[in-house]
């Protein structure tokens, strides 16, 4: 028999949470330190109080000499904004705290005002009691509030199959770790032919063996069996990631992934089947390698694609650096680094039209001089920076740039066309992606309903739900969602038919393939049938040839974009196109 890895259960998927969430907010919260000069002050602040209501003292500002008493309801004031504070920050403590303090300063003004019949006390009095009124409607009033976004957080931060941590809480705690600069190791699962596996046992035993897994990894990391604090969440259909901390030497590391390889390759029995799984692991370390989170990430992929080169089941790799495709993905690496930094990333824009021959705007498209001033093809730069964790600086070059260009393109011609961008899966899974967004349409003075951003289809499948909360969001600020590359991924109707998109973009490799056969004409008819049945327009890449644009035209597409009717040319000399169109 083995081992009996479902005693946590479902509590053990929360527990799992629990110390995600908590991991997550750690270091959002406001320090013990202030914590404690708050009471100081709160102490300080109704000592003065005392000192100054009693006796005879006076002071002396700017040559005037007053009775320090004055001063008494400054003090007083002071007193209550710190224990407002304490409230406000620092929950259930701080509450509870300043109602101590308060209760303790009020015996004091009761005593004052009643028993030694010091009525200049009683607005002291008054006051505590107007504090504790307030701190109460805050602390209650907040824990609300906070009730209500812990419960937003735990579902934005869940696998919803497997109740383990999403790819946006993974992402979340790498961020936290590298702020506390806290040692860690990045590891990155696949399993080993999961889609034949799924093929096989079918759709419903594949799920169930997820989940079997996923309660096998949570009770090992709940139970700190590894002898490292560990955290485990599921990035996408068949990966996963480890996040492993309190170890030693690169051997406790090792020995860690390894309990986790046991547990999974251990037989499972769901529904009087036998199923066995196995799994590839590459690692990175923080801060060794990077301390940068998406190369950290990309570091541990690149790891995780040799050990499938080497064709090994369960095989541990470490992160390397020759692993980044040789000397040229390196030499590539370093050309893309320095085109940051010296303005060497550029952008060209390609038209593209409705069959009327009607300008509906322009891509931006990517592109990249070496320092020497030769130009490096997109083909190659673009796939390396993806790899190298660099895309999403590139992305925000091209799309800052080239929102400029177009806001002052609108009010220069008195136009109303679209600006559409390609955005990488990384940089829209991006905490401040959103935030970028507003920055820039602020900064170009574009207006947002003239922006369309790209994203492309395999994003459905990775990252479904974080990204249906930024294109939501994005579709709320009024800028149009386009899905890139449309045909090539495996995204099902369901999926799509959520996405707030405008546009579908037929991929170039269907619209070359159109003349070869019957087949393929359908193939994109349906496409084009498909999107307009979600509502949303067509327009497909590539187009060449006028035979294509022909066949396009009869099956109802809406828009083109290709070589046949505009190459990708520079800002300048799209303001020809723009002022001829306009």
């Amino acid at each position: 028999m083995g081992k009996d890895y479902k005693v946590n259960g479902d509590s053990g998927n929360r527990q799992t949470l629990e110390r995600t969430v908590k991991a997550l907010s750690s270091h959002r919260l406001m320090p013990k330190s202030i914590f404690v000069i708050l009471v100081i002050a709160y102490v300080a602040a109704a000592s003065m109080v005392s000192f100054v209501a009693t006796g005879n003292r006076t002071i002396v500002v700017n040559g005037i000499t007053l009775p320090a008493n004055v001063f008494a309801g400054v003090f007083s004031s002071l007193a209550n904004i710190v224990v407002i504070f304490l409230s406000g920050f620092y929950g259930k403590l701080g509450y509870i705290t300043s109602i101590v303090l308060l209760l303790l300063n009020f015996v004091g003004y009761f005593q004052n005002t009643f028993i030694r019949r010091n009525y200049a006390s009683l607005p002291g009095i008054v006051g505590n009691f107007l504090t504790l009124t307030a701190i109460s409607i805050i602390y209650f009033y907040g824990a609300k509030v906070n009730d209500y976004q812990t419960r937003l957080y735990d579902q934005a931060l869940i696998d919803i199959l497997t109740g383990l941590p999403n790819r946006f809480a993974a992402s979340e705690l790498l961020s936290g770790i590298i702020k506390k600069k806290e040692p860690s190791a990045i590891v990155l699962i696949n399993l080993n032919n999961f889609k034949g596996f799924n093929e096989a046992m079918g759709f419903d035993i594949g799920n169930r063996a997820l989940k079997d897994l996923a309660d096998r990894w949570n009770a090992i990391a709940n139970s700190r069996e590894t002898g490292t604090e560990d955290f485990v969440g599921r990035t996408s259909g068949d990966e996963f990631i480890l996040i492993i901390r309190g170890f030693k030497t690169d051997k406790d590391i090792v020995s860690t992934i390894k309990k986790y390889d046991e547990a999974l390759t251990e037989q499972m029995n769901i529904d009087g089947y036998e199923c066995y799984l196995s799994a590839n692991y590459g690692y990175c370390l923080f801060p060794d390698d990077s301390n940068d989170r998406d190369s950290l990430i990309s570091y541990a992929e690149a790891a995780l694609k040799e050990t499938k080169h080497n064709r090994n089941e369960s095989q541990i790799l470490r992160f390397d650096i020759g692993m980044l495709k040789g000397d040229r993905s390196i030499e590539v690496v370093n050309m893309i680094k320095s085109a940051l930094l010296n303005d060497k990333i550029y952008y060209s824009l390609q038209p593209q039209f409705s069959f009327e021959h009607k300008l509906r705007g322009f891509e931006a498209l990517a592109r990249m001089k070496d320092d020497e001033g030769r130009v490096i093809s997109p083909n190659e730069f673009i796939p390396i920076a993806e790899d190298g964790g660099l895309i999403d600086a590139v992305d925000l070059t091209v799309l800052k740039a080239s929102a400029i260009f177009m806001g002052e393109a609108l009010k220069k011609f008195e136009a109303d066309i679209i600006l559409s961008v390609n955005v990488s899966v990384r940089h829209l899974m991006k905490s401040d992606f959103l935030d970028e967004v507003k920055e820039i349409l602020a900064l170009s003075n574009l207006p947002p309903q003239n922006l369309e951003i790209e994203i492309t289809e395999s994003i459905i499948i990775d990252s479904f739900e974080k990204a249906l909360v930024t294109l939501g969001q994005l579709k709320e600020l009024g800028v149009k969602i386009a899905i890139d590359d449309f045909g090539t991924g495996y995204s099902s109707l369901s999926y799509l038919s959520n996405i707030p998109a405008n546009l579908l973009k037929i991929d170039k490799s269907f619209i070359d393939k159109m003349n070869e056969g019957e087949s393929y004409k359908q193939y994109v008819e349906a496409i084009i049938s498909m999107g307009h049945i979600l509502g949303l327009e067509v327009i497909s890449e590539g187009v060449e040839e006028e035979e294509q644009l022909e066949i396009l035209r009869w099956v109802g597409c809406d828009y083109i974009q290709g070589f046949l009717w505009g190459r990708p040319i520079s800002p300048k000399d799209s303001e020809d196109i723009i002022r001829r169109y306009m």
